[in-house]
């Protein structure tokens, strides 16, 4: 019961389509311009740095936001970690797929920023410098987005078994199928980028759309 009332408490967090907002600010819907995704990178390539920046903000936000209220419910069970997750899970499912919006939301990786910020510190660097290194030497922002989450997950389990979590292996177990999860939905939410970057042709930053 703990896991639904974490992922329905995420869901609902994750409901705040930042970009979607941000778009209508700027009186357009996000979800018609560029690539059609409701996410922060097509915020910054459709409406530039500022409307980009709201939205990445808004959409990491949203996340720590889940993960704080849970943590205040769930102070005391030393499964925790293991609920925070269930809520940051939740918060990138309804960033992805939002059910007033027809379920066509964002990716999910500025989400993923919430979730390292809400694991702590002390996670920040690797997955950072996993999404900088191949975004300054290719100019490729999903294929940083993509590294950044594998190496979230392969950290979080280092962190997880050198015990960091303070939790039973049972449990962490668990924690580490969540993230999986989370990298894999990614990674298929990605498929087209995929695509175009075995292709050669995926967007660079800074450079014309190709979709």
């Amino acid at each position: 019961m703990e896991r639904i009332i974490c992922l329905a408490i995420g869901y609902v967090c994750g409901l705040l389509q930042t970009g979607y907002l941000v778009g209508k600010l700027n009186h357009i819907d996000i979800r018609q311009q560029g690539s059609g995704n409701a996410g922060s990178t097509n915020a910054l390539r459709v409406m530039g740095w500022k409307a980009g920046g709201m939205t990445f903000a808004g959409d990491v936000l949203k996340c720590v936001a889940a993960v704080v209220i849970v943590r205040l419910l769930f102070q005391e069970n030393h499964h925790a970690p293991l609920f925070s997750m269930y809520a940051a899970a939740g918060a990138t499912l309804g960033h992805n797929f939002p059910f007033y919006l027809h379920f066509k939301g964002g990716k999910g990786i500025a989400v993923l920023a919430g979730i390292v910020v809400s694991s702590g510190w002390m996670m920040v660097p690797i997955p950072l410098m996993a999404f900088l290194i191949p975004v300054l030497l290719t100019r490729y922002i999903s294929l940083g987005s993509l590294m950044a989450y594998v190496m979230f997950f392969l950290e979080m389990i280092f962190y997880g078994q050198m015990g960091g979590l303070e939790m039973d292996l049972p449990a962490r177990v668990e924690l580490y199928v969540v993230v999986f999860l989370l990298m894999a939905l990614a990674w298929y939410r990605h498929k087209e980028n995929i695509r175009r970057l075995l292709s050669g042709t995926e967007n660079q930053l800074g450079k014309t759309k190709k979709g």
